[in-house]
């Protein structure tokens, strides 16, 4: 609880004991009257400060408005039947008040749980000097700098060890408990605590441009993507403070001014009590806040999990899936290619594997590096020229003054060099010497262990539909979609082609959900309804094209971000249908002269209460 909770907390106090002795006082009718305006401004007079300002600044129609109207009219109309009994302008005031206090106790412990959850950003670095730890600014760290991280602190930047062997518990960004054994040459990410030994890393980025930045940046900016339900608030509360003050106004001289027409007692009082009532039953604060609070809550629970979303109309999107369309390589596999087997016509499988290897030495892709790693030796970019990389199909260059093409059948179809064909469970690689095939090296990928109950997941919570997309060969992707339960394959596919393939796969009703692994899939991830970058820990590119971010490789988060969302919009539906329910049954009441104006200011504090409540539950998942 805040200093302002805990002031409001002892004004309600004062002003409920200050309403009891007036009440107590009855046989001193100026002390009673005094007691009553003084325990009335003590609740009250922020309402009536901010009304007044919202007259001068033309906010006439606010919630504050029509409590401090309401209020006002109710003493009015005490001095002018002469009772003196200012009970219920009082209690109209405390028991909104009580309402309020109420909702940002409430609000205030769910941004405290979400902070605490996202609670990553260090404080310090720290910096060898004179054989002393100095602990400085991260934003003061430049690119190349060696920081040290002990045990039990946050590592502030991103980088790689250059010395020391840890754990480190990756928690906040990922929501996995089990902590990450890291070693030299390892790269490490902000964000993470250092749990056991000491680490020395040389940082690869700004404190700027750092994981835990980004993060943070990306949760700080959710609230600027609203959804379709707190747009309607939105446009409802414009449309609707104004319709109800007209309406009050209306009741309260409209059946009066028809009775005095039909030389009836027009009963000014009476209708004025009941105009008061409908503003205070009127005011619209449940779902004003039940709504945005259900959609913070939800993505404040879906950060706990390690599932990022940029915004509310994602969540809304995510609760609307019914297809999911899938990458392939470190999406549904690990990403992590091994050389299962070489063919070579003469070289020997060593040095078909040297000259492979050097060719592809300029890439980043898994592919590559396999290659690399099957031949076990050093690349000497030096005998290395001319690379170029072709899209979707390989790699030439000049190895040792020779020409080689590394790659699959369209670059040997471009190159025109006769070569096998053959069906693999796998990825085939090529490899041409001076325009002469000299080869072939089967690679292969293995499916991620989660990956089959993840689909099974996905089926169970309504999805209809599961496509893969994939650059591999028809056979290797047949073999892995059959292995998942995948409905539907499409192989064999060049970057630009996922696109295309994409833009036919949209369901008539329903969202399209594209997974990818946020590196190379950018143009996907952006055109689908929701794009989600899978196991983008680290991964700037997956950050910035994704809508949603799982933080770790863990494809079961998928299906439970669905049911995330689900649950929220669930919550969202049940708030504003039973808010406004209540509301324009108890207007109905009030305009008949049923509800009284206790009766008014129960109704209205009782349904914001509860759809706050309601609310919090998006919290928990």
């Amino acid at each position: 609880m805040n200093t302002r909770q805990k002031i409001m907390l002892l004004r309600i106090g004062l002003s409920a004991g200050l309403l009891v002795a007036a009440n107590l006082c009855s046989a001193f009718p100026y002390i009673k009257l005094a007691l009553f305006f003084a325990a009335y401004f003590v609740i009250g007079y922020d309402i009536l400060w901010d009304a007044c300002r919202g007259i001068f600044h033309g906010r006439v129609c606010d919630e504050n408005f029509l409590m401090a109207v309401a209020t006002i009219g109710a003493i009015g109309l005490a001095f002018y039947e002469g009772t003196g009994d200012l009970n219920e302008a009082v209690a109209v005031m405390l028991f909104y008040q009580i309402g309020e206090w109420f909702q940002g106790y409430a609000l205030g412990k769910s941004r405290k749980n979400i902070a605490s959850l996202m609670d990553i950003r260090p404080d310090y670095a720290n910096m060898e000097k004179d054989g002393a730890l100095l602990q400085v600014d991260p934003e003061e760290v430049e690119i190349g700098t060696v920081i040290v991280v002990q045990p039990g602190e946050k590592i502030p930047i991103d980088g790689i060890v250059v010395s020391g062997h840890s754990a480190l518990n990756t928690g906040a960004l990922t929501g996995e408990s089990l902590p990450r054994d890291v070693a030299p040459g390892d790269p490490v990410i902000s964000g993470c605590i250092n749990l056991s030994g000491l680490l020395r890393i040389r940082t690869t980025k700004e404190f700027s441009d750092s994981t835990v930045c980004k993060i943070l940046e990306l949760v700080e900016e959710s609230g600027n993507h609203k959804s379709r339900p707190e747009h309607f608030i939105s446009r409802f509360a414009r449309v609707y403070t104004p319709a109800v003050c007209i309406a009050a106004l209306a009741l309260g001289i409209l059946p009066p001014a028809l009775s005095l027409l039909l030389s009836a007692e027009p009963l000014w009082h009476v209708w004025l009590y009941r105009a008061l009532t409908f503003l205070v039953i009127s005011c619209p604060c449940a779902l004003v806040v039940s709504i945005p609070l259900t959609f913070f809550a939800g993505i404040g629970g879906a950060s706990k999990a390690g599932i990022l979303v940029k915004g509310s109309n994602y969540l809304e999107a995510l609760s609307q899936a019914n297809t999911v369309v899938f990458d392939k390589t470190g999406t549904l596999t690990q990403g992590v290619f091994r050389v299962s087997r070489v063919w070579d016509n003469s070289l020997g499988e060593a040095a078909l594997l040297e000259l492979a290897a050097h060719a592809e030495c300029a890439s980043t892709h898994p592919i590559s590096k396999s290659l690399r790693a099957a031949w076990g030796g050093t690349v000497d970019r030096n005998r290395v020229t001319d690379i170029q990389e072709i899209s979707g199909e390989g790699t030439t260059a000049t190895v040792d003054g020779k020409a080689v093409a590394v790659g699959n059948l369209r670059l040997m179809d471009r190159l025109q060099i006769p070569c096998p064909r053959e069906k693999a469970t796998g990825t085939l690689l090529y490899v041409a010497l001076e325009g002469i095939y000299a080869g072939r090296i089967l690679i292969r990928d293995a499916v991620k262990p989660e990956a089959k109950e993840a689909l099974g997941l996905l089926k169970k919570a309504g999805v209809r539909r599961t496509v893969m997309l994939t650059g591999d060969t028809e056979a290797a992707a047949m073999e892995i979609a059959e292995s998942l339960g995948i409905d539907e394959v499409k192989a064999q596919l060049l970057p630009g082609d996922k696109v295309r393939q994409l833009e036919t796969l949209f369901p008539k009703t329903g969202k399209l959900l594209f997974a990818g692994d946020g590196i190379n899939d950018a143009p996907v991830l952006t055109r689908a309804d929701v794009g989600i970058a899978m196991g983008a820990l680290g991964s700037d590119a997956a950050i910035e094209a994704a809508d949603i971010v799982l933080m770790d490789d863990d494809l079961r988060k998928l299906p439970k971000a669905i049911a995330i969302a689900r649950k929220c919009m669930a919550i969202v539906k049940q708030n504003i249908l039973f808010a406004l329910g209540i509301k324009f049954g108890c207007l109905i009441l009030g305009a008949l002269g049923i509800a009284n104006m206790w009766f008014a200011i129960f109704a209205d504090v009782g349904v914001m209460v509860l759809c706050v409540l309601n609310a919090i539950r998006a919290l928990r998942n």
